[in-house]
């Protein structure tokens, strides 16, 4: 009689853990993500509403968007969004990582925040630093596979945390793949994301310093990079390829972009708010890998099959650990290995 009322009462407080745990999720259902530019872009601001409305919909939540508030004071607008009912704020910009957080420890949101990985804070801050540098690997491995000249060039609207990972990798790639490989590389500004006008005169440079092939992290300004290929030859006469980050700017390619490392956060906006219905938002950050599909390198035709089947080789390599590439976020760390690759 005692173990069958124990079981009995074992299935009440299973069936009142599931009930509560229920309970407790169904109470997410708004998030938000602001964005500092336009949701048009091919690359970070429309690859972060585009992930944030396809997690929203695949956990059934409301996602609010608030696009193209620059880089100024949003506090604001975070207030405003809490205030329409947004339990969660996907701060996408690194910008934000002062005013985000200070909203968050305000009220009762939680917020996610870019490239600032020390600030996870229980129940209230996570960080998603994209690690898009296993990608880069891949891209600078393919840039070396498919350079005439011998020397690959790397543009940069910044050097943000991301932007120096990736820069990194796409010179080990590089080196991987040819080891006389020579590298040019030119930042736009400090935080030049939007500058098309600088992004052009900066790409032109280094073509006209030998690189052929073009690696372009940039956003907004990543439109002029794309221009310079397309209208300055390379020192051979020949074209000169671009490859990009973030998006896929295909649909409006002219012939010129080789590839691009994709960054698809929808598996990372997901994991966001299972945690928050969990309540274990806060207690780890967010990663990106080629493993779980949410970095991955564009096949474009401009690709040989020999080379992207090399390719692909190598990305097997990464995915099972026989290539191990580190996240380098530090800008003096690529600024030596940019030394020893640069004549």
């Amino acid at each position: 009689m005692i173990v069958k009322k124990w079981i009995k009462y074992a299935a009440l407080a299973s069936a009142l853990s599931w009930m509560i745990s229920e309970s407790f999720a169904a109470q997410i259902n708004t998030i938000a993500i602001v964005t500092p530019e336009p949701g048009t872009d091919f690359g970070w601001n429309q690859q972060g509403i585009t992930a944030a409305k396809a997690a929203g919909a695949k956990e059934g939540v409301k996602v609010l968007v608030a696009e193209n508030l620059g880089y100024g004071d949003v506090r604001p607008t975070l207030r405003d969004l809490a205030d329409d009912g947004a339990q969660l704020i996907i701060a996408h910009a690194s910008g934000y990582n002062q005013a985000a957080p200070e909203i968050a420890l305000q009220t009762k949101l939680a917020v996610a925040v870019t490239d600032s990985p020390s600030s996870l804070k229980a129940g209230k801050v996570a960080d998603y630093t994209v690690n898009g540098q296993e990608g880069a690997f891949l891209a600078g491995n393919l840039a070396a596979k498919m350079s005439r000249s011998g020397i690959i060039g790397i543009v940069v609207s910044g050097e943000p945390p991301s932007w120096n990972a990736q820069s990194s990798a796409f010179i080990r790639g590089a080196v991987m793949a040819r080891k006389d490989i020579k590298i040019r590389y030119a930042v736009i500004g400090p935080a030049a994301y939007s500058d098309a006008a600088g992004g052009k005169r900066v790409t032109a440079s280094v073509i006209a310093a030998g690189a052929d092939i073009i690696f372009g992290q940039g956003n907004g300004s990543s439109f002029g990079m794309l221009q310079a290929v397309e209208t300055t030859p390379a020192l051979d006469g020949g074209k000169v390829y671009f490859i990009d980050v973030v998006g896929d700017k295909s649909s409006i390619d002219k012939g010129y972009l080789l590839s691009s490392v994709l960054w698809n956060l929808t598996p990372v906006f997901t994991a966001m708010i299972e945690d928050l219905k969990q309540d274990k938002f806060g207690a780890h950050n967010y990663k990106t890998s080629l493993a779980d599909g949410s970095i991955s390198l564009l096949k474009t035709t401009h690709i040989p099959d020999d080379i992207w089947q090399n390719i692909s080789q190598v990305r097997d390599q990464i995915i099972s650990g026989k290539i191990v590439v580190p996240a380098d976020y530090d800008a003096k760390a690529l600024h030596a290995l940019l030394a020893a690759h640069h004549s």
